[in-house]
C-alpha cells in the first residue's frame, strides 16, 4: 500500500518538550495548528537521542489520522546565547573565540543527566573531554547516550579539556566538507 505523501509539509517551530525516557515529545510549529508528535526515532535518525525544550527545530511532518507527527528532522537551532558565560570556565574567553574553535567529531564515553555532566572522546585523541549539562542545553540538547556520535568545539578549561559547543554529528561533517 503507497503511502499518500501529500501532506507531507516543512515547518520550523519550537520544541514544546521532549522527554527521552516517554520516546516522544512534541514541537509546536511557527504557523500555529496542532502540536506536532516528535518520536525518538525520528530523532535518532537525525543522529540526536535528545533535544532541549525550547529549541528551535526544522522538520518535515506528515498529517495521519492519529495527527501531525514529524518524519524526519533536518535542523536543530541551538537557542540564541548573549554574551553571559554558559560557566564559569568561559568567563575568561570571548564568545566570539569560543564560536571559532573547529568542530571536532566526538563519540560520548558517558553522561549522566541526573548528576549533569559526562564524558566524550574526540576522534583520534586520548584524553576524556568533559561534557556540562548546561553546555548541551545551550545547543539545544538535554541529553545524551553512551555511543552517540556528536561535534564539539572543545577548549582548555580550568580542568582540562571540556565542550564548549555540542552539535549533531552531522554538523561536523558539513563544516569539514564546505572548509575544503
Amino acid at each position: 500500500m503507497a503511502e499518500d505523501l501529500s501532506s507531507l509539509q516543512q515547518i520550523q517551530g519550537l520544541v514544546k518538550w521532549f522527554d527521552p525516557s516517554k520516546g516522544y515529545g512534541f514541537v509546536v510549529s511557527d504557523m500555529g495548528g496542532p502540536d506536532i508528535l516528535l518520536h525518538v526515532n525520528v530523532l535518532r535518525n537525525f543522529g540526536q537521542s535528545s533535544v532541549a525544550d525550547g529549541t528551535r527545530v526544522e522538520i518535515v511532518t506528515h498529517r495521519t489520522d492519529r495527527g501531525v507527527q514529524a518524519v524526519e528532522v533536518l535542523a536543530i537551532l541551538p537557542p540564541e546565547r548573549d554574551e553571559t558565560p554558559v560557566l564559569s570556565d568561559f568567563a575568561d574567553f570571548d564568545l566570539s573565540d569560543l564560536r571559532m574553535q573547529p568542530l571536532e567529531p566526538a563519540r560520548v564515553k558517558w553522561f549522566n543527566k541526573g548528576k549533569g555532566f559526562g564524558f566524550a572522546n574526540v576522534f583520534g585523541r586520548e584524553e576524556d573531554v568533559f561534557l556540562h549539562v548546561e553546555v548541551l542545553r545551550q545547543s539545544g540538547l538535554s541529553d545524551l547516550q553512551p555511543g552517540e556520535a556528536l561535534a564539539m568545539r572543545v577548549i582548555d578549561g580550568n580542568r582540562g579539556q571540556m565542550a564548549a559547543e555540542v552539535q549533531a554529528w552531522e554538523a561536523a561533517v558539513l563544516e569539514t566538507e564546505t572548509e575544503s
